[in-house]
């Protein structure tokens, strides 16, 4: 890869889609671990309520940011839908992202950069490409945007309470 190639990979959303998605997925792993942990200590010892909910609470953000970047991946190094959704889903399976990121990673679905002008392919045209682009280019704009919506999301969420409902009733 040049160094002006380079150069504009790191331009947008501060870091390549690889090392995004790698972050992110392995990130999600370590997530599940201090979730899962947090939930034996409340098993096994009289723990405070709080150190699930902030636990819980950095597993859900980590969750709903992979989820995120795992779409924005797939979109940008055209994984397919069902490939792209396969990514996202598996986040719920504990640990379940580090071998599909292995897989991705093994079969060159992580190659290239983020894709911030059009090329001769025919799907370059696509109004969802065109629109892509365009934020990628902006990506301080992007990164805003992308912040807004986890966060609605994940206010909606703690509104809705934990899953499976109270454990305080």
């Amino acid at each position: 890869m040049n160094a002006n190639a380079t150069q504009n990979t790191r331009n947008t959303l501060g870091a390549s889609p690889r090392k995004l998605y790698k972050a992110f997925a392995f990130g999600e792993g370590v997530t599940w671990t201090l979730l899962i942990s947090a939930l034996i200590i409340r098993a096994l010892v009289d723990s405070p309520p709080i150190l699930l909910t902030v636990v819980g609470s950095i597993h859900g953000a980590v969750f709903l940011g992979y989820g995120v970047i795992a779409s924005l991946v797939g979109v940008n190094n055209r994984w397919g839908l069902g490939r792209t959704v396969l990514a996202v889903a598996l986040a719920i399976v504990p640990f379940a992202t580090i071998p599909f990121e292995r897989y991705v990673e093994r079969s060159g679905k992580l190659d290239g950069a983020w894709r911030r002008t059009a090329t001769a392919d025919p799907r370059d045209s696509h109004w969802f490409d065109r629109l892509y682009r365009w934020f990628l280019n902006r990506p301080a704009l992007f990164v805003l945007v992308l912040l807004i919506a986890v966060a609605a999301i994940f206010i909606t969420l703690i509104t809705l309470g934990p899953p499976g409902g109270s454990t305080t009733e």
